[in-house]
């Protein structure tokens, strides 16, 4: 891709909540990013890059919940279900409150772009995601970046070590998922392998004989993850937290394309039809843990 990789070192100090929208604003870049955890993940290197082109002055609003969890780009963070947030949808505001503010998202209507142009003189708009062209996220959103003029820089992921293997049974929702149930049967099998599995059970599913439940703050669930080892579940926006914490993520995909939306650091299992048994999902992750699977990385297994 050509991007400079970096790490961020320059932490800024935790914003307070509630901060008066009042005031001085001039020099700010307001940074609005509207997605889930998965999307704000891919969005990281994005961040970084706007950062290192802004310095200090970036603000972020979105769902305060996981960019929290990435303030060390920003100066504050706030919910973009706020009621003072409400000029942003009406684009009423006697000012121009931020010199530049860069959306994060689809807008495929045009008209949340044409009602921030009341609130500033340079909006950057960069679209979070394609709709057709088979490019991962990550990189389709920094080669915006560069055609806005801001130098794309790629973060580096932590990669953890330990064999320990977290499943997460997540319920299917609009995407295919491989069946909850049959986590169980897996964490069975790799244990009778004399692998370390434990089946951490997301808030929304029911399942009996789960080791673990996840925890409801993120900064739990990182500091959790971050004891390291793999991280295996469906196409899920756990699956991209899990890889920036450092674990190695091994993600199923059907439906969905893992070209555009794999994690970073893992390996993919792809499937079109019919589900992998329970005996092929529990020979990926044990490959995998032994180093006999292929590379991490953008890495696509189908069966």
């Amino acid at each position: 891709m050509g991007y400079t990789e970096q790490r961020v070192t320059h932490a800024a100090a935790p914003p307070a909540d509630g901060a008066d929208l009042g005031q001085n604003t001039d020099d700010k870049v307001l940074v609005i990013h509207p997605g889930g955890l998965g999307d704000i993940c891919l969005s990281e290197s994005t961040f970084l890059s706007l950062r290192h082109h802004f310095g200090d002055r970036l603000e972020a609003v979105g769902n305060k919940r996981v960019l929290d969890e990435f303030s060390e780009y920003f100066t504050r963070v706030d919910s973009i279900d706020a009621r003072a947030w409400a000029f942003l949808f009406s684009g009423t505001h006697e000012e121009r409150p931020w010199e530049t503010i860069v959306l994060i998202g689809k807008d495929r209507s045009t008209s949340f772009r044409q009602r921030l142009r009341l609130l500033t003189d340079n909006l950057i708009f960069v679209e979070m995601y394609p709709d057709e062209e088979r490019i991962c996220v990550e990189e389709f959103q920094l080669r915006q970046v560069r055609q806005s003029g801001i130098e794309p820089l790629l973060k580096a992921l932590p990669v953890t070590t330990g064999s320990r293997i977290i499943l997460y049974p997540e319920k299917p929702y609009r995407k295919e998922k491989w069946p909850v149930e049959d986590f169980l049967q897996v964490r069975e099998e790799l244990k009778r392998r004399g692998l370390t599995a434990i089946l951490m059970r997301p808030s929304n599913v029911t399942l009996p004989g789960s080791d673990l439940d996840s925890p409801e703050l993120l900064g739990d669930v990182a500091a959790f993850f971050s004891e390291g080892g793999f991280f295996c579940s469906n196409d899920s926006g756990m699956a991209h937290f899990a890889a920036r914490c450092g674990l190695r993520a091994l993600t199923f995909f059907s439906g969905t394309d893992p070209l555009v939306w794999r994690p970073k650091n893992g390996l993919v299992l792809s499937y079109d039809k019919e589900p992998p048994t329970v005996d092929e999902v529990a020979a990926f992750i044990t490959a995998a843990v032994s180093g006999r699977a292929s590379r991490y990385g953008p890495a696509v297994q189908s069966i």
